[in-house]
């Protein structure tokens, strides 16, 4: 039976006996921590062959003869924008590789049209009087952190099971300059992990902002991250090509959960007005990335396809751990009406939607037990979540006992907080 559907007799009752349940699970002392998407050790184990990826100097010079260990290649080295050019469908001259944060990328992209502007504007983002950004929600709370930092007002745009409300999406833009680019993560969303579908790209690449300077910031974490089933995204890249919009995107990617998190490579893949703007840039900022990491890639992986099959034993290492979650969920809350979920395909978050006004409320109640949570509201521009009901689940971490217990303690504190609601009405 539903909880709304319960005497108040019945929700007192309830009360007393979730109570106890949850100071008995306070009294364990668990100290579990569910707040990141980071991967679990045995999942970095997978990629320890890269540590010995190079063994002598002579492996160190690439196919085309040249001293990876010296100075120079600011795009990085041709073998590993060949490489993940062809995993990402991007020829290898669209693409940079860089160090082992697409986010430092992301933020440095804004920082650069924030200063200089874009290719194709007639005036950096600094000096205009109003700068706005399209987010869609829930979302991925670095990115919304990133606009807040620079002043630019965001907005929420609701996603839908397709992607992005993208009615919503090209009425802003046709109509407000000030709208200078939007947040996507287009496959395996975070935290939703839906991947958007064909017509949601093609509109997306279509789009004719009223902005000469608008950009996509297509945050394609987790293209090659499936955990149930490959799902398939358009490829932004050709889709803005056909519509002759190359240049309304920039694409970002890294390696940072396929090998190691703290050692790996980032890309930026784009049009040539956007890499070449892009690339003068940097080459006021660096000389070169870091050549014989990307080049422990290339000897590890050998070839794209086997990135893809690396990427499989990641998935086998995931999907245990949020199939238990999913099916803890069903079993706890199945007919009671305070919960909602999506169960993913791939990526890396389970995005669990409470009763409204409860929220906060779980994540204090969690915390206090013990298992700290992503924030509350963090799924939304400043930590503001309209409806206090999103919370964001990262299961990657736990080992499979500490998730148990970690997800049993979040459905205990949902009934709690649910019933408490529905008392205080």
């Amino acid at each position: 039976m539903k909880y709304s559907e319960l005497s108040k007799a019945e929700l007192l009752s309830l009360k007393e006996k979730l109570t106890a349940e949850y100071e008995g699970l306070k009294a364990m002392g668990l100290s579990l921590d569910m707040s990141r998407g980071k991967p679990a050790p045995s999942q970095v184990d997978i990629s320890d062959g890269i540590l010995t990826a190079i063994t002598d100097t002579k492996d160190t010079r690439g196919e085309n003869g040249v001293d990876y260990r010296n100075y120079g290649i600011l795009e990085g080295i041709p073998e590993i924008r060949e490489m993940f050019g062809n995993v990402f469908g991007v020829p290898a001259e669209n693409v940079i590789a860089c160090g082992n944060s697409s986010l430092n990328l992301m933020y440095d992209a804004i920082a650069r049209a924030y200063v200089f502007g874009v290719p194709g504007g007639k005036t950096p983002w600094g000096k205009q009087e109003k700068l706005k950004w399209l987010c869609p929600v829930p979302g991925y709370d670095r990115h919304f952190a990133i606009c807040e930092r620079f002043g630019i007002e965001m907005i929420n745009i609701e996603m839908t099971p397709t992607g992005p409300d993208m009615d919503k999406i090209e009425e802003l833009v046709a109509n407000d300059e000030t709208i200078k680019g939007m947040w996507c993560v287009p496959k395996y969303s975070n935290p939703q992990g839906i991947t958007y579908s064909d017509e949601t790209v093609r509109r997306l690449a279509n789009l004719k902002p009223k902005a000469d300077d608008f950009r996509i910031f297509w945050d394609n974490a987790y293209y090659i991250h499936p955990i149930s089933k490959d799902e398939k995204l358009l490829n932004i890249y050709e889709e803005a090509h056909k519509a002759s919009n190359e240049d309304i995107f920039f694409e970002f990617s890294s390696t940072s959960k396929v090998t190691y998190p703290g050692g790996g490579v980032s890309f930026i893949f784009a049009s040539k007005n956007n890499i070449d703007y892009i690339k003068k840039h940097m080459t006021i900022q660096t000389i070169s990335f870091d050549k014989i990491q990307q080049l422990r890639h290339v000897k590890f992986f050998k070839t794209p396809e086997n990135v893809i099959e690396h990427m499989k034993k990641h998935g086998a290492c995931l999907k245990p751990k949020f199939d238990a979650v999913c099916e803890t969920f069903e079993k706890e809350f199945t007919g009671l009406g305070i919960a909602e979920w999506i169960n993913p395909n791939g990526g890396y978050f389970i995005s669990l939607d409470i009763m409204d006004g409860c929220a906060k409320k779980v994540h204090a109640l969690a915390k206090a037990a013990g298992v700290t949570l992503t924030n509350a509201g963090a799924t939304y521009p400043y930590g503001n979540d309209p409806r206090d009901r999103n919370l964001r689940i990262a299961p990657s971490y736990p080992t499979p006992e500490e998730l148990k217990k970690a997800i049993g303690v979040l459905c205990v504190c949902v009934k709690l907080a649910a019933v408490e609601k529905l008392l205080a009405e």
